[in-house]
């Protein structure tokens, strides 16, 4: 099976005012249908009052990001999945529920993981 990550950023959720706590709940509950199904592995949202930093391999710390990944934050879904349509089918569930289209990339297989 493969793992997929479904993902969207923060700024494109479209929330009505006062309207955070039903799309908390409708995301919560694809989230346990997903540990139900057995394919769930990891979610969710990047806490973006914590800045990111860069470490290197001698464990100095940096502030700051790779150029490219300066705007990663949103939600993240990790799902152990047969088949990039079923990645396609819990994507569009999470689409939903999360009131935002979403993001699909498959990992790369690797045996010791």
């Amino acid at each position: 099976m493969t793992k997929y990550l479904i993902s969207f950023p923060s700024g494109v959720m479209d929330v009505p005012d006062g309207g955070l706590q039903e799309v908390a709940d409708a995301a919560h509950a694809v989230v346990q249908e997903a540990k139900e199904a057995g394919v769930w592995v990891f979610g969710g949202g990047i806490d973006e009052s914590v800045p990111p930093v860069m470490v290197s391999g001698d464990g100095a710390v940096r502030e700051g990001t790779y150029p490219q990944t300066a705007q990663i934050e949103g939600g993240y879904t990790i799902l152990e999945l047969p088949t990039y349509d079923a990645a396609l089918h819990w994507a569009s569930k999470i689409a939903t529920a999360c009131r935002c289209a979403q993001e699909v990339r498959a990992f790369q297989y690797d045996p010791a993981s």
